[in-house]
């Protein structure tokens, strides 16, 4: 399995960016996709998530009305449009995957996710 990340960068306060996750190796429609991120000395902290149908999609309050994820099942894609960003938004980005049963499934808890892209950085001047 392979979650490769891209799209992070520089970008000032108030800017926006796009990433995108492409997933190779597993049945992507069986998967809930996730966002995290950490930040220097910091925990990993959940972000936004979206369960195996796309419909169910839990953010952090943090990023609640400037950031959306969304997936793409037919491109194994998952995206996290970032608006609006903060100096406090600057980390690197993590997509993982986590085994669903459900499609209204989707879990915000790190532990719950079995597969981590290499993280992408994101980093916004202010």
């Amino acid at each position: 399995v392979q979650l490769q990340a891209c799209g992070g960068g520089l970008v000032q306060a108030g800017g926006s960016l796009r990433l995108s996750c492409v997933a190779s190796g597993m049945p992507f429609n069986q998967y809930a996709m996730g966002w995290f991120r950490q930040a220097p000395g910091k925990e990993r902290e959940f972000v936004a998530a979206v369960g195996r149908g796309g419909f169910n999609t839990p953010y952090a309050d943090s990023v609640k009305g400037r950031f959306t994820i969304s997936r793409n099942n037919a491109d194994n894609t998952v995206a996290l449009q970032m608006n609006n960003l903060k100096s406090e938004d600057t980390a690197v980005y993590f997509c993982a995957s986590a085994y669903s049963r459900r499609a209204d499934l989707v879990q915000i808890s790190p532990d719950a996710y079995q597969y981590w892209g290499q993280g992408t950085q994101v980093t916004v001047s202010s």
